[in-house]
C-alpha cells in the first residue's frame, strides 16, 4: 500500500503515555523525511501533535496505574478499544503502530492485523526477564517487533517472530560521560554542594501516591545531610500543581526544595543521587550516569490481585537492574536499591539516599556500571533510534504481500 498522487500515504500510531508520545513524535518526524505528504493518525500526545499528528482521542485516557484502576475504567477502555479498532479498518492505514502500552495495544494489533492490515509493535514488553513464552503471543498480534534492547530480537526468533532491534531513543539524548557542572549552572545551583533529584512519577495518579512519602523522604535526608539541595522535576502542568500543593506555602530559602516545570534531564545531572519512581525515568537516571534509591506503590487491593494471580514473576522491578541482570552484570544486579509497596516508607527510602550520598567508593562503582549498560544499548548501531524504527516500518509498508 503505496501513496499516490490522490491517496497520500496513512500511518496510525498509538501511544498510551508520555514515553510513548517521545517515541512516537521522533518516529513520525523520521517517516516524514521518507514520506512528506503522509498523514499520521491515531493516538497520541502533545509531542506528536506538534509533529503534525491527528489525534482521534485523548492520550490520558490510556494513561491508567495499577490493576485496580484499570479495573475500574475497563468498560470504558473496551470500549474505545473496539470503537478504535472498528475506525482503524475503516481508515486501512498502510501500518498501525502500537507503541508500547501492551495490555491495550496488542488486543487492538491482533484485531485488526486479523482484518488485514500490517502492523508493528514498538518497545517489546519485558519477555528477556520474565514470561518469555508471551514473545510467541506478541507475534499473533505483529507482523514486526521493534526493540529497544540488544538481547531481544534473539529471544523472539526462537518463537518465529521478526523483531528488529532499532536501539534506545534514550541512549541517543545522554552523552557516555555526563555534565554535572553544566547541569548545575544551568539550573543555578552550587557546584560544591550535595544535590538530590526526587522524581515520584509522571502521573498524577502516581504522584498522588508517591508524591508526599518522597517529599518526607527528602526532608529526612536534608535534616542530616547540611547545605542538601532538593530539586523536583514536574512531568506536566498536572504534576506540578500536585507537588506544589504537598509542598505548600512559606519563607523560601536555600533549603527549600526546587520546584521545576520540567528539567528532568538536568535534575539528574546535577544531582549527586536521585530518587525516583520505578519506570522509565529510571532508565534515563542510569543514563545520567546518577546513583539511584527507586521506590514504588501501587494500591493494596491492585498488589493483593497481582500476588493471587501469581503476576509478579521478577524479584527485581527497576529497568537498570534488570537490564543489568539480562548484560550478565551478575552481583551488581541490584546497582539501584528497590523499597517496593511496604518497604517504599520515607524512614527506608532516607536511608537508601543517605546510603549513597555516605559511599562515594559505591557511587563511582555504580557510576561504571551505568556506563556498561548504556553502551550496551547503543550497541553497535549508528545514527539515530527513530532513524532505525523508521527504517524497519518502511520496509514492512513497502514489502510486497
Amino acid at each position: 500500500m503505496t501513496p499516490t498522487a490522490n491517496a497520500p500515504l496513512q500511518i496510525a500510531l498509538i501511544a498510551g503515555e508520555d514515553s510513548g508520545d517521545q517515541l512516537g513524535a521522533d518516529l513520525i518526524a523520521a517517516l516524514r523525511r521518507r514520506y512528506p505528504e503522509a498523514r499520521f493518525v491515531g493516538i497520541g500526545g502533545a509531542r506528536m501533535q506538534a509533529q503534525g499528528f491527528e489525534s482521534w482521542y485523548d492520550i490520558r485516557e490510556l494513561s491508567l496505574f495499577g490493576l485496580a484502576e484499570v479495573i475500574g475504567h475497563l468498560p470504558r477502555l473496551l470500549r474505545l478499544r473496539k470503537e478504535l479498532v472498528a475506525r482503524l479498518i475503516a481508515a486501512k492505514p498502510a501500518v498501525v503502530v502500537g507503541i508500547d502500552a501492551p495490555d491495550f495495544n496488542l488486543g487492538v494489533e491482533q484485531r485488526v492485523r486479523a482484518a488485514g492490515l500490517r502492523t508493528v509493535h514498538y518497545v517489546s514488553p519485558s519477555v528477556w526477564a520474565w514470561r518469555e513464552e508471551r514473545a510467541a503471543k506478541i507475534g499473533r498480534s505483529a507482523d514486526r517487533v521493534l526493540c529497544l534492547f540488544p538481547m531481544e530480537p534473539a529471544i523472539y526468533a526462537r518463537h518465529g517472530v521478526d523483531a528488529r532491534f532499532v536501539g534506545h531513543p534514550l541512549a541517543d539524548r545522554f552523552a557516555l560521560v555526563s555534565d554535572r557542572v553544566g547541569a548545575r549552572d544551568f539550573l543555578e545551583l552550587p557546584q560544591n554542594a550535595p544535590v538530590l533529584a526526587v522524581l515520584p512519577g509522571s502521573r498524577s495518579s502516581e504522584v498522588t501516591k508517591l508524591g508526599s512519602v518522597f517529599l518526607d523522604a527528602a526532608r529526612r535526608v536534608a535534616a542530616q545531610l547540611p547545605g542538601l539541595r532538593i530539586v523536583i522535576p514536574a512531568a506536566n502542568a498536572r504534576v506540578h500543581a500536585t507537588l506544589k500543593a504537598m509542598l505548600g506555602d512559606g519563607p523560601t530559602n536555600d533549603d527549600t526544595p526546587i520546584l521545576l516545570d520540567g528539567r528532568a534531564h538536568e535534575a539528574m545531572l546535577a544531582a549527586d543521587v536521585v530518587l525516583l519512581a520505578s519506570g522509565t525515568a529510571t532508565l534515563e537516571a542510569m543514563l545520567a550516569k546518577r546513583p539511584m534509591v527507586v521506590g514504588y506503590r501501587v494500591s493494596p487491593i491492585s498488589y493483593r490481585i497481582a500476588r493471587a494471580l501469581n503476576m509478579l514473576k521478577t524479584d527485581v522491578y527497576a529497568l537498570p537492574n534488570i537490564l543489568a541482570r539480562a548484560c550478565g552484570l551478575g552481583d551488581q544486579a541490584m546497582l539501584a536499591p528497590e523499597l517496593m509497596q511496604d518497604d517504599c516508607t520515607p524512614e527506608k527510602l532516607a536511608e537508601a539516599v543517605l546510603a549513597l550520598f555516605h559511599d562515594s567508593q559505591r557511587r563511582g562503582e555504580i557510576v561504571a556500571a551505568f556506563e556498561q549498560l548504556h553502551r550496551a544499548l547503543r550497541g553497535e548501531l549508528e545514527g539515530e533510534a527513530g532513524d532505525h524504527a523508521a527504517d524497519a516500518v518502511i520496509e514492512l509498508i513497502e514489502r510486497p504481500r
